[in-house]
């Protein structure tokens, strides 16, 4: 919530900052014509400061509306959006954000349809093209090869900033369906580009352990809990590698670990039924 803050203040800094910054001279009484005639040449300003002004405050909201999103406020981020839209509705970012609300709130028709609304303004954003992309992956199964050509054009921009990322949403998509080989190379792209990056070391772990090479599996693993905290998953992919490897032991600590962390996952449920 600090940091929420923070970003609130700094940028109604910004806001404030520019509406001080315009300052109209004082004429004195007598001097009427000349107090109009500056008011006709300078009118400009002002139009240009309020423009500013709502394209700042558009931003902001927007950056609202994201943090809201991360903090699982989701109605808190439709309104932010919202206000963001009634001073732009033509800011891009802000449908990309309202499209991973929807797809939170499963109303994939609206979820869709903001990221659809987004890339008709801005064709070529990589952060769009990701997250509509990884949409499609998890909610249109048959679009699975739409969903894969969004995360390219993410990719080919030079300057996307998490090329990592969309790497590993389409190697977790390949995966789902069985293309391993397509799904370790989106991962081992992913990893050149990030070594330690957490959801691709998990996406390696499960590859490896489908296709029965359990010592690579182990090791992606192992590499996987030296940099990061273990979650309900790493943990149970840990017992079944350790338990189909013949390790009771590690695979004991593994199941432990799970239960104690972890109790009412449904990693920690499958593990009580023996659901291996």
């Amino acid at each position: 919530m600090r940091q929420l803050l923070t970003s609130f203040l700094i940028a109604l800094s910004i806001l404030i900052g520019g509406c001080a910054s315009f300052f109209a001279p004082w004429f004195p009484p007598k001097q009427k014509e000349a107090q109009e005639e500056w008011k006709s040449e300078h009118t400009w300003l002002g139009q240009e400061q309020s423009e500013s002004a709502k394209i700042e405050s558009t931003k902001l909201h927007t950056l609202l509306a994201g943090e809201y999103y991360s903090r699982g406020q989701y109605k808190v981020a439709i309104e932010e959006a919202n206000i963001a839209l009634s001073g732009n509705p033509s800011y891009a970012p802000t449908y990309n954000v309202l499209g991973l609300v929807y797809m939170k709130l499963k109303d994939d028709k609206l979820a869709q349809q903001n990221f659809e609304r987004s890339l008709d303004i801005v064709p070529n954003d990589p952060e769009t093209h990701n997250n509509f992309g990884w949409f499609l992956c998890q909610r249109r199964p048959k679009q699975m090869d739409q969903a894969i050509k969004h995360f390219e054009i993410a990719l080919e921009d030079p300057l996307y900033s998490t090329p990592e990322m969309a790497n590993t949403n389409a190697g977790t998509c390949e995966l789902s369906r069985g293309n391993y080989r397509s799904a370790e190379e989106y991962f081992q792209k992913a990893l050149m580009l990030k070594p330690k990056y957490s959801p691709a070391l998990i996406g390696l772990t499960k590859i490896h352990y489908s296709s029965g090479n359990l010592a690579a599996a182990k090791l992606n693993l192992a590499r996987y809990m030296h940099t990061s905290t273990p979650t309900a998953e790493s943990l149970w992919l840990g017992v079944k590698i350790e338990r189909k490897a013949g390790n009771r032991q590690s695979a004991a600590s593994y199941a432990s670990q799970l239960k104690k962390r972890f109790p009412d996952s449904k990693e920690a449920i499958a593990l009580s039924k023996g659901e291996f």
